[in-house]
């Protein structure tokens, strides 16, 4: 359809055209701002919030701090750039990003503005209508997933006829509920070891109001059960309450059977109290000032069993559900929620020492030979091997930011060494000595080193027999992680048999004790070894169940950290590796020469540190210290040369490669598919880096392209 924009020019409170009611860009403002961190995340997803601010190195998108956006108060949405002098309200920032011109493409703005809101022109007018028909919106709620990815909408309207409600589903940008439903406060559900289902939003938010983790089915006691989405209740304790009438109880018996199958922790449903009228429930209990706590710990409940069904699903739901991926605890996929991590190596490898030092860095928040937490966990190591003085003596020693000292203090607890198995007893000593320093819900990773110390087979068998194996896992280690918090991570340092070449190549994750069982339960196991014992190098293997593989690393402490060492620089681990080295040393140069060029025939420049710090663990390039000594020996062969024009804040500027190209803002028709093609320009070098001493010098001619081929790797 057309629509006549004459109107609009650069007008921001005008209406659309009258053809097709829509919303005023005012409206879109205003919506805009109501969800202002999340269209700031999509516009500029380098971007981070500090002091009540967003801060993001340009409008491109670079990482830095030079363009601010005022989060609260009345300039809201305003941002200016102090480098460049730029600024203005939402519409310039979705422009600029965009890389539109807000006069020349204004329409063209508002209508991708409408499009991310997910409210098309059509979609406005039935929204107004219905607006008409039903009244005002008495109530909105948001389902997002676990991650606080806005799913779905709910409006609630009360025209004289009795309340009804409108569904929204983000993704397909109509008015009606998502072909799978998800469960309403699915961020809050993620950390709560208990949470109460009830009937409908406006219940649920009174109780999460109250500090109750509650949430609710889209559609409450109407909702389509086979079409909900229950798994973020699995491992749950979970407590129906349902509406004081018959609907209300059928619809908790139909959700208690249906729960049998999700495997959570437990199941009851809760008694109305006799004297209560109908029809009320939990935000009823709320408004009568009830001590909902109290209630809920005190008040007649019906248990249900759930040993009579298992977790199962049709294809056709697995195939509808779209619900993201959990967040990894450590990423990449290195430990899962719920996840299993064994850690093994022969005795005196290091793995104490490695493993001490990786769990500092997660609580602080801060990456560990490529392996990244979201953000600061909470960790209990059960420590079975190394005595107080000791263990005090080499926390003293781990060299990390004195600034972050604080989170690694507060953050992880440890264990001097314990003499006791992981029994019965065992498992209830170590819940108590986790609660007493931690909320259970919030606790990310429990850990146990060595297992061989803890290990209790009974009368099973040892730890290499994999039926006793598989019975301590089962009733200990599970049984400890779901008292605590189902969702946790657990780690578990083992021990290996001596591996040798042959079983190196063949299968090194065999050499578990009770490989059979360990592997068939957990979801990643590492390897640490030293392939040559003459050198204090290790190599680090991986099997990862639930993501793709991990290249090995090699690692090393050196002055105190431990760091990984470039694949190619290894290079007395074996003679024979001498060609393969080569050959991946090439790769990585072409790699990196090759997403240089075509990333700026999207747009994109780097300097050195973005680079290193976007493509770490990317297209095999390996971590920081790898990538950054591949650049620096291709800035100084001259396969890579500087642009510093455009880069102010950078020493040395953006990376430059032969025949580099950068879209402009002209674009031409491909006269025989008729497809609107961008028109590049050449991006030429205005410095080189010195062969001789390494200083930044400036190019004479940027035409001519000057290699230095005889520069030493």
């Amino acid at each position: 359809m057309n629509y006549d924009w004459t109107n609009f020019n650069n007008a921001q409170t005008q209406d659309y055209p009258k053809e097709e009611e829509s919303i005023s860009v005012d409206e879109i403002k205003t919506r805009f701002l109501s969800r202002l961190r999340e269209a700031l995340n999509y516009l500029l997803p380098t971007g981070a919030i500090r002091s009540g601010k967003f801060y993001v190195g340009n409008i491109k998108g670079n990482k830095g701090d030079s363009l601010v956006v005022e989060l609260s108060g009345t300039k809201a949405g305003q941002w200016h750039d102090f480098a460049t002098g730029e600024g203005g309200d939402i519409i310039d920032l979705w422009a600029g990003v965009s890389g539109k011109d807000r006069r020349r493409d204004f329409p063209e703005i508002i209508s991708a503005m409408h499009e991310w809101l997910g409210i098309s022109h059509t979609t406005a007018k039935l929204e107004k209508e219905l607006a008409e028909d039903l009244g005002p919106v008495t109530g909105k709620w948001d389902y997002q997933d676990a991650d606080g990815n806005l799913i779905a909408c709910v409006y609630r309207y009360d025209p004289p006829g009795g309340k009804q409600f409108r569904p929204w589903d983000v993704k397909t940008r109509r008015n009606r509920a998502p072909e799978i439903r998800p469960l309403y406060n699915q961020p809050g559900i993620k950390f709560a070891n208990s949470v109460v289902l009830v009937e409908g939003e406006k219940a649920a938010q009174a109780l999460i109001e109250k500090g109750i983790c509650a949430t609710t089915a889209m559609n409450g006691a109407n909702t389509p059960i086979d079409k909900t989405d229950w798994s973020s209740l699995t491992r749950k304790h979970v407590t129906i309450w349902p509406d004081n009438d018959d609907p209300g109880f059928k619809y908790a018996e139909a959700v208690a059977t249906r729960l049998k199958t999700q495997g959570i922790a437990s199941l009851s449903i809760l008694s109305i109290p006799n004297n209560k009228p109908v029809k009320w429930d939990a935000a009823d209990a709320v408004l009568e000032g009830m001590d909902i706590p109290f209630f809920l710990a005190s008040s007649t409940r019906s248990t249900i069993t759930l040993t009579s069904a298992i977790p199962a699903y049709r294809v056709e739901h697995y195939l509808n559900d779209d619900s993201p991926i959990p967040s990894d605890i450590i990423s990449p996929r290195v430990l899962t929620p719920g996840g299993l991590l064994v850690l093994g190596g022969a005795p005196k490898v290091g793995k104490s020492d490695l493993l001490t030092c990786w769990l500092a860095h997660m609580v602080a928040g801060i990456p560990f030979l490529g392996m990244m937490p979201p953000r600061p966990l909470k960790v209990f190591y059960l420590q079975a091997e190394i005595g107080y003085h000791y263990l005090r003596e080499r926390l003293r020693n781990i060299n990390i930011d004195p600034l972050l000292m604080p989170l690694v203090g507060r953050n992880l607890v440890i264990t001097p060494q314990v003499r006791m198995l992981l029994d019965e007893g065992g498992v209830e000593k170590v819940v108590n000595t986790i609660i007493h320093f931690f909320d259970p819900a919030e606790v990310d990773i429990i850990v146990i080193d060595p297992l061989r110390n803890v290990y209790d087979g009974g009368k099973a068998g040892g730890e290499n027999d994999n039926s006793a194996m598989m019975a301590f896992l089962q009733e200990r280690v599970e049984d400890l992680r779901n008292r605590i918090n189902p969702n946790a991570g657990i780690i578990l340092a083992h021990h290996t048999k001596k591996i040798n070449k042959k079983s190196l190549e063949e299968d090194p994750f065999q050499s578990f004790s009770g490989a059979g069982a360990l592997r068939s339960f957990y979801s990643t196991g590492i390897i640490m070894f030293k392939p040559d014992e003459t050198r204090s190098v290790k190599q680090l293997m991986f099997e990862l169940r639930n993501g793709s593989s991990i290249e090995n690393k090699y690692v090393d402490k050196i002055d105190g950290r431990w760091r990984e060492l470039d694949f190619e620089s290894e290079r007395l681990v074996n003679k024979d590796y001498g060609q393969k080295l080569d050959a991946e040393r090439r790769r990585k140069h072409d790699t990196i020469l090759e997403i240089i060029f075509q990333e700026a025939r999207k747009g994109t420049l780097y300097t050195g540190s973005m680079f290193t710090q976007v493509w770490e663990h990317k297209a095999s390039l390996g971590g920081k210290h790898s990538i950054r000594d591949r650049i620096e020996v291709l800035t100084s062969k001259g396969y890579i040369k500087f642009v510093k024009d455009g880069a102010a804040r950078s020493r040395n500027g953006f990376l430059c490669v032969e025949d580099m190209e950068m879209p402009t803002d002209k674009t031409d028709i491909n006269p025989i598919t008729g497809e609107v093609m961008p028109i590049f320009k050449r991006l030429l070098p205005t410095h080189f880096r010195s062969p001789s001493d390494g200083s930044l010098m400036p190019i004479e001619d940027p035409e001519i392209w000057i290699y230095h081929e005889g520069v030493c790797e």
